[in-house]
């Protein structure tokens, strides 16, 4: 058995490492931790190390060139957009992620950003605990039902929104365009163009993944043909919004509000404008965790580590095209 396995961790968001230093000790792997998950550090470890996990901390093709050894590189989560993997095709390593992870989580959160949005729950407490006892306060409250919920991509975690939705009696329409009409139409919602989606919606919620393409989708031009009752809810990515288009939409009453757990920036620097706007509720990047949806992903992402350094084919490849590289690390999976 190979002992001496090297497993750089760039990041993490939960309180220990112990459900992943079990599982890979038990392939005879140790953990490197990075204390910043600084690129100049990750430079530093990248030359030894068998494997990278990692979480939001960008590993960039400069460290996956120096990453000489490593054979795979897991995402903790299900975006790439922190992670260079056209480099990391082109330097023969598996990339991999956890692409039903916290779908129950994420779901619930977007639906928990909207209900707070519309019934106005941030105003409401915030004027009790001052000891103001008033109801109108914030946007005017209106009956859910009925009221369209627009949705922007048809993955795991939009699919999971939409009973949710239709509980409330909120009709569901979605902009995907890859998703078939026919597979919209099984979940009782309506495939429609992101123009129909802007003009109609009274709530939007994204689910899409940041790519050249949907960087600053939702941008001045949007926002000025969305009803000005609307809402925005954001539990993806943070670029997928144009920050400064989405102030001046807010403050100009272009739209209602919105329910963040996502920023361009994060953390958010103590002078941006977003925090300082009462008709937006904003949550940090915390809508993946539950305690059961975090160990999933320790064990899942540590296991797709596991397997392929011990010659096995992990359950999801996210560039299959490694696989068929001469160059390809993991000699063992070589076809």
């Amino acid at each position: 058995m190979q002992n001496n396995w090297k497993i750089l961790i760039t990041d993490y968001a939960w309180r220990s490492l112990e459900p992943e230093r079990k599982l890979l000790a038990e392939i005879g792997a140790e953990l490197i931790v990075a204390e910043t998950g600084d690129e100049a550090e990750l430079l530093s470890f990248a030359p030894t190390v068998d494997s990278i996990l990692t979480c939001w901390k960008p590993v960039r093709e400069c460290v996956i060139v120096a990453a000489e050894k490593c054979q795979i590189i897991t995402r903790y989560g299900i975006g790439l957009d922190n992670i260079d993997v056209e480099a990391a095709t082109q330097n023969g390593i598996i990339v991999t992620n956890v692409p039903t992870y916290c779908v129950d989580e994420v779901s619930d959160h977007a639906m928990a950003l909207l209900l707070a949005c519309a019934r106005n729950i941030s105003h409401f407490n915030v004027a009790v605990k001052s000891g103001i006892w008033e109801q109108n306060l914030g946007p005017q409250m209106y009956r859910l039902r009925g009221k369209t919920l627009g949705i922007v991509g048809f993955g795991n975690i939009a699919k999971a929104v939409v009973p949710k939705a239709k509980t409330f009696g909120l009709n569901v329409a979605v902009y995907s365009p890859r998703a078939l009409s026919e597979a919209i139409q099984e979940y009782r919602a309506e495939k429609v163009t992101f123009q129909e989606l802007l003009m109609t919606s009274d709530f939007i919620t994204i689910h899409a993944p940041l790519t050249p393409e949907t960087q600053h989708m939702f941008s001045y031009e949007e926002f000025r043909v969305m009803k000005p009752t609307a809402f925005l809810i954001n539990t993806s990515r943070g670029g997928i919004i144009d920050t400064e288009a989405l102030i001046s939409a807010l403050e100009n009453g272009e739209l209602a509000g919105a329910g963040l757990d996502v920023l361009e920036t994060e953390p958010p620097q103590s002078d941006e404008k977003l925090l300082k706007l009462d008709n937006v509720i904003i949550t940090p990047h915390a809508a993946f965790i539950s305690k059961e949806s975090i160990l999933e992903l320790q064990i899942t992402a540590a296991t797709c580590v596991a397997q392929v350094l011990t010659g096995k084919l992990p359950e999801t490849v996210i560039n299959p095209s490694v696989l068929e590289r001469p160059n390809l690390r993991a000699k063992s999976l070589m076809r």
